[in-house]
């Protein structure tokens, strides 16, 4: 039922250090064998054979709690007690937003559309490449943590203020107008001030995993936000190169 063709290039440590997910698989090699690969990527693994323990597993959080125990759901629709599908739509009705990814044998259109309207994030049909659910659970990941980032009314940074829910900047008091990828990078450097990031994580993050271009893009990026923010773009205060790593903003 799955191709064993497993990822050739490693997740970020950093993302895969602090993500635990959760497979829920009533069969017994398909499930060893996802242990095993998602293991090898750094992930932490936690499994269950039926809905029941699932849902059990899902909702171990004190009512008070905002924080839930799993980043990513890798979820089965033919479980026996309670079906994928049932599983999916009772967690979306309690509000739990774990990103989930659907596994079935289910191939047809009109079974992809169901799940993904009952709440899932992503679908991938059974016999599957390891390879390719590897790389579709790095993009919920990914999606989720950017998701995650501090939303606050304001991001104010010396001179520096943005606006999230606005899409709005402004420098020195004057508003100025970004693309919607320099908004997202000046976003990202301001909600983590001081965090070296490597051209690959941001490509990652404000890109996408579907990117196929060069890294280089970051470069003309950075320079682009440079020419609007800094007062001499040659010797820039907020976005600083650290040579042999990447960037970081202050």
């Amino acid at each position: 039922m799955l191709s064993l063709d497993l990822p050739q290039s490693p997740s970020s440590p950093e993302l895969a250090q602090a993500s635990r997910i959760l497979v829920v698989e009533d069969e017994d090699l398909i499930r060893e064998m996802l242990v095993l690969s998602l293991e090898e990527e750094g992930y932490e693994v936690v499994t269950a054979a039926d809905g029941r323990t699932a849902l059990g597993l899902l909702q171990e959080v004190e009512p008070n709690e905002r924080e839930f125990p799993f980043n990513l759901l890798i979820l089965d629709l033919m479980l026996p007690q309670i079906n994928g599908l049932d599983l999916c739509r009772l967690l979306r009705y309690q509000g739990n937003p774990v990103p989930i990814l659907i596994l079935s044998a289910k191939a047809s259109e009109t079974d992809r559309v169901l799940g993904l309207e009952v709440g899932a994030d992503d679908y991938l049909t059974k016999p599957f490449s390891m390879r390719e659910l590897i790389a579709r659970c790095r993009a919920l990941l990914r999606r989720q943590r950017f998701s995650t980032l501090p939303q606050t009314s304001i991001l104010q940074l010396r001179d520096i203020a943005l606006y999230p829910q606005e899409c709005r900047v402004k420098v020195r008091g004057e508003e100025i107008n970004l693309s919607p990828k320099e908004f997202r990078l000046l976003e990202l450097f301001m909600s983590y001030p001081r965090r070296v990031w490597s051209r690959e994580q941001l490509i990652d993050q404000v890109w996408g995993a579907d990117f196929l271009g060069d890294t280089k893009t970051v470069d003309v990026h950075i320079r682009w936000l440079r020419e609007k923010l800094e007062k001499d773009p040659s010797q820039p205060e907020y976005l600083i190169t650290v040579r042999g790593f990447g960037y970081r903003f202050g």
